[in-house]
């Protein structure tokens, strides 16, 4: 079964989306077409964290992820959160995000709980990675936390 990496990244630009692209490119995920799915790990998967994103494709191809985001253009904090939790069958992820590390951090780690709670599977393993990133008011800053599940495929 495929790798599911999750990835970080922090990025400043003078829109709210050329910030949240710079994010993306810092976690090396920026030349994809990104497509959002809810949060469940595929039985046979592993989730790996890793500094960037190894090579996943060719350049536009569609990227399957799970991502937290989180974008300001005030000064302060920005924090984007995602946890997994994982056994010997399927897995969750759950993401969060806002102005303070802590509270996101909370907020992923109540959602897993509410996630295993819902489900009959067998949990032995959870991690939560938090990005945060200080604003300076200058421009927008984003904070991105991605799972990109595998290879990336061809969009057409």
């Amino acid at each position: 079964m495929s790798t599911i990496y999750v990835v970080r990244g922090v990025g400043t630009a003078p829109t709210k989306m050329a910030s949240y692209d710079a994010a993306l490119a810092a976690a090396n995920v920026h030349n994809y077409n990104l497509v959002t799915v809810s949060s469940i790990v595929p039985e046979g998967a592993s989730v790996e964290e890793v500094d960037t994103a190894p090579n996943l494709g060719p350049a536009g191809n569609r990227l399957t992820v799970v991502q937290a985001r989180a974008t300001t253009a005030e000064e302060g904090t920005v924090a984007a959160g995602l946890g997994w939790a994982t056994g010997p069958g399927p897995g969750l992820f759950y993401e969060a995000s806002g102005e303070d590390p802590e509270a996101v951090r909370r907020a992923v780690e109540d959602g897993l709980a509410a996630g295993r709670g819902l489900r009959e599977w067998e949990f032995d393993d959870e991690r939560v990675v938090i990005t945060a990133a200080e604003a300076d008011g200058e421009g927008y800053t984003t904070a991105v936390t991605v799972a990109a599940y595998g290879e990336s495929e061809p969009i057409l």
